[in-house]
């Protein structure tokens, strides 16, 4: 589907508007029906699960496009680091060419985010921990085990159920929520809301829960910081309040360019938005602006871009922000799940 054509359904979805016509609700019961038989199949054995050797932890999501999700496996790998495991983080690669390969493959931090994608890159460069992507997320697991890993951490996967798991996060987007709450392509669910009764813990990224949004569970809060920017290229970094007050062009082709937009102005920074499709493989024109503006971008759109470093071109790093009373709480549920 087109740029034009997902923008046009998350209309849908997302700002008050007439019901989904007939033809997407129709196509929305039968995915439904796809979602349930596939679930059934894994659960009474007829599509089996195969068994790794180490646990699998997954960071997932219920609905389409960016939730989160990326920062918060992040947080969690560094935090079991630092608990004494060795993670690894396993995903499908989406953007890159290994992503439809028939084989499995290792991320190192000079890996080309046009095979393995940029969420994976990005996720190799910030955490320092080994990275895997494929289309068959078992064996992506499994190059990670032979490697040393003895804990996998899934960036997405909620839905890839031939992917055996000890612990569930669900990554649930506090501004948006699950939209009109209507299954693809009628509304943004890739499963019913009430998955999130089967889940381990809810992570709700953004201020409050103006959805209501339950778990049995718990719930958890988690915000999005950001404190400076780093060059596109070479040179020193600064403070994100530093250009507090400025004209800037922000760039940001991810799953909700507008909550990148909102951290900027959040800090203060007159933003002129330009939004592009989730991985969007950037030409060197796209960045070039016919005025001397700077130019700041997401840590994602980072990646790919290096090419086209020019002078006053920047990108934002975020970090996940969990209170360390519920930190404690959610790590201590994930290590009891770990068996230790």
């Amino acid at each position: 589907m087109g740029a034009g054509g997902l923008a046009r359904l998350e209309a849908l979805w997302y700002r008050d508007s007439p019901p989904p016509p007939v033809s997407l609700r129709l196509l929305a019961a039968a995915f439904g029906l796809g979602v349930r038989l596939r679930r059934t199949a894994y659960a009474r054995g007829w599509r089996p699960v195969p068994p790794l050797a180490r646990p699998v932890i997954v960071v997932g999501n219920l609905t389409v496009g960016g939730n989160g999700k990326t920062p918060l496996a992040i947080w969690l790998a560094m935090r079991l680091r630092a608990a004494g495991y060795a993670p690894g983080i396993v995903l499908r690669g989406y953007g890159g060419s290994a992503a439809r390969g028939p084989e499995p493959q290792r991320v190192e931090p000079d890996s080309d985010p046009m095979v393995v994608g940029d969420e994976a890159l990005l996720l190799r460069r910030r955490t320092g921990e080994a990275v895997a992507v494929g289309r068959d997320r078992v064996r992506a697991a499994q190059l990670l085990i032979d490697a040393g890993c003895n804990v996998i951490v899934s960036d997405d996967g909620l839905q890839h159920l031939r992917l055996a798991r000890c612990f569930e996060i669900a990554v649930v987007d506090a501004a948006r929520g699950f939209g009109n709450g209507q299954l693809l392509p009628a509304g943004p669910l890739r499963e019913p809301a009430r998955r999130l009764e089967q889940v381990d813990a809810v992570v709700i990224n953004g201020e409050g829960n103006p959805h209501g949004i339950l778990c049995p569970r718990g719930a958890f809060p988690m915000t999005l910081r950001a404190e400076r920017l780093l060059p596109l290229g070479a040179g020193a970094p600064r403070a994100l309040a530093s250009f507090a007050g400025q004209r800037v062009h922000a760039v940001a082709g991810i799953g909700h360019p507008q909550r990148f937009f909102a951290l900027l102005r959040a800090a203060g920074l007159e933003v002129i938005e330009h939004a592009f499709p989730d991985h969007h493989r950037y030409r060197a024109e796209e960045l070039a602006f016919a005025d001397a503006l700077p130019v700041l971008m997401t840590e994602k759109d980072a990646v790919k871009c290096a090419p086209f470093d020019a002078p006053d071109r920047w990108f934002v790093p975020v970090t996940a922000q969990i209170a360390e009373t519920d930190a404690a709480t959610l790590l201590g549920r994930v290590r009891r799940a770990l068996g230790g």
